[in-house]
């Protein structure tokens, strides 16, 4: 009996620091000291969680999960006085947890004190996130597609391969962080009967998803806050001589920067891409001869966007993120070369001759030439990335960061003999940046969800066609009513992007929501009424995560064309 009640005081204490439980997080794999390691899209992250006790302690649950997320604040500054204030927003975009089964669990539920109880993981990188991650209001579908890529870790200081902090051109204002997070809860008397965390640990983890090259922006000639892709200047002869012609310059996206493999040895690979920079010389009269090329100054440009409350589209116009109380921009140059280019020559064309579209530009613009003669030439500018001294990652837009690059471009020409200084034109070419996944990955597939796959597809061909008559906005000729459109109500956001919600944690089941790690969630309290998941079983220990062998149907409407639709009316009557 005294054994007994020693025992039972030692269960119930309230415990502090030195007899909390040591938990300690292992990753398979040759690991670095210190050094953070790096994922991508499908690899496995397999490891063992081993916790230990110094005296005999009662637990309740022990969570292991994977996750994301992402921390913003914006600055707001007074314009009456000097008054300094911060808008946070916290979002948890990704939680996979590791099933226990039963049997692993202690001996009712008890850690003995000097026994070391082991329990494996295994997740792996998703290609896409669930869309219980973004669910605020959107002002265009392709917004979803884009919140729903995995963003990069981005912000969160780690030390890199060559044990230097890894420079990743973010604002303290921006983190996007994973981690493998461990739990461990129990009922306290101090809590009232109420789950409460024994101990927890954390594991970093740098996470650089695969990015494919997406199509080219499509743009216009005329100038933006963004991009200027086209530029024209009309040159003189001199200060009192008239005009000498107009030049006009213009440039395109190149492809896209293709990061190596996270793991692969990125010092030894080379980052490059080339931009071609076209320009066309419409001199005034047949004796004004083109201009002299002088120097071009190439840098890249890093723009981070961030908020306080969810993008509705893809963020632009980064001058009016400046006095945003809930939107900030920061704006990273970096310099990549600066050459001579007098050596390129000019080709002389008339205008009477047939040409390529390469040495067309500014055919469709009015000329006040009287010349039938015009100038081209074209400059290849290469793109290689410092990646020797900085951190890039893939381009990416995701609830409340985005991360775009553009390539700004300056020109000096010089007119002959002509006593001015030098005439500069400026451009700015977006350009983004892709990244390589790892090779050998492949997307494991199990005999449910292929069973799942094939009688999706059976049902899409047995479906019924639906052969009504089309809506009168698909028939020509007619008259639309424009009158009656409701504009979209405005929403506020949704609960899982504020940093101090506490909700309750109800693990087993879809779209399971458990609490932040601290230090993404300064103040946060833990949830009460928390509850123990349903544990599996030995025979559910290769099932499938909830929520990630999902198969949602497709829509089997067939719109007709109109005229078809005209035909068929005709045959009714």
């Amino acid at each position: 009996m005294p054994n007994e009640r020693r025992r039972s005081s030692i269960l119930g204490l309230s415990l502090d620091k030195n007899f909390k439980p040591k938990i300690d997080i292992t990753l398979d794999g040759p690991q670095e000291e210190n050094i953070v390691p790096s994922y991508t899209t499908l690899d496995k992250i397999e490891g063992t969680v081993s916790i230990s006790a110094p005296v005999d302690l009662s637990l309740d649950d022990i969570h292991i999960t994977f996750q994301g997320s992402t921390r913003t604040y914006v600055e707001k500054v007074s314009t009456t006085h000097a008054v300094f204030d911060r808008s946070r927003a916290y979002h948890s975009f990704l939680r996979l947890s590791q099933p226990i089964k039963e049997d692993d669990y202690p001996e009712n539920n008890i850690l003995k004190a000097g026994e070391t109880y082991t329990y494996p993981f295994t997740f792996v990188v998703p290609e896409k996130l669930l869309p219980q991650s973004c669910t605020h209001a959107r002002d265009n579908e392709r917004v979803l597609e884009a919140h729903l890529q995995v963003p990069p870790s981005l912000g969160d200081s780690m030390l890199g391969p060559d044990k230097a902090l890894l420079e990743d051109l973010a604002p303290d204002m921006t983190t996007v962080s994973y981690a493998i997070r461990v739990l461990i809860l129990r009922k306290g008397q101090e809590t009232e009967g109420k789950l409460s965390v024994l101990a927890d640990a954390v594991k970093k983890l740098r996470i650089m998803p695969a990015v494919d090259e997406l199509p080219p922006l499509p743009l216009s000639g005329t100038d933006s806050d963004d991009y200027t892709i086209r530029k024209e200047k009309n040159l003189k002869k001199g200060m009192f001589k008239g005009k000498l012609g107009r030049l006009t310059v213009e440039s395109s996206q190149p492809s896209s920067l293709r990061l190596p493999y996270c793991r692969a040895d990125i010092s030894a690979a080379r980052v490059t891409t080339m931009a071609v920079v076209n320009l066309r010389f419409d001199p005034s009269d047949e004796s004004s001869k083109p201009p002299r090329l002088g120097s071009l100054v190439n840098k890249l440009k890093v723009v981070t966007f961030f908020a306080a409350i969810p993008a509705r589209d893809f963020p632009c116009r980064a001058n009016s993120y400046i006095y945003d109380s809930q939107r900030g921009v920061f704006v990273e140059s970096i310099n990549l070369s600066s050459r001579n280019v007098e050596s390129v020559q000019w080709v002389q064309h008339n205008t009477l001759e047939r040409h390529d579209s390469a040495i067309s530009i500014s055919d469709h613009l009015p000329s006040a030439s009287t010349s039938q003669t015009f100038y081209t030439a074209q400059i290849l500018v290469p793109v290689d990335l410092p990646t020797s001294c900085k951190t890039f990652v893939p381009t990416f837009h995701s609830c409340l960061v985005s991360r775009v690059y553009s390539l700004s471009l300056t020109l000096s020409v010089n007119v002959p003999g002509a006593r001015v200084s030098a005439t500069t034109v400026h451009l700015k070419i977006p350009l983004q940046v892709s990244a390589e996944g790892n090779p050998d990955a492949r997307p494991t597939i199990s005999d449910e969800e292929m069973q799942a796959i094939a009688a999706r597809n059976v049902d899409a061909e047995l479906a019924p066609r639906s052969l009504a008559p089309p809506s009168p906005e698909y028939i020509e000729h007619a008259h639309l009513d424009r009158s009656g459109s409701v504009a979209s109500a405005i929403l506020p956001p949704s609960p899982e992007y504020f940093e101090h919600d506490a909700l309750p944690l109800r693990a087993g089941s879809v779209g399971q929501i458990m609490p932040p790690i601290p230090e993404y969630s300064e103040h946060a309290e833990l949830a009460h009424e928390m509850m123990r998941p349903a544990r599996m079983g030995a025979a559910d220990v290769g099932a499938v995560l909830p929520g990630y062998s999902a198969f949602g149907g497709r829509g089997q409407g067939v719109r007709m064309s109109g005229d078809r639709a005209m035909r068929m009316q005709a045959m009714r009557i």
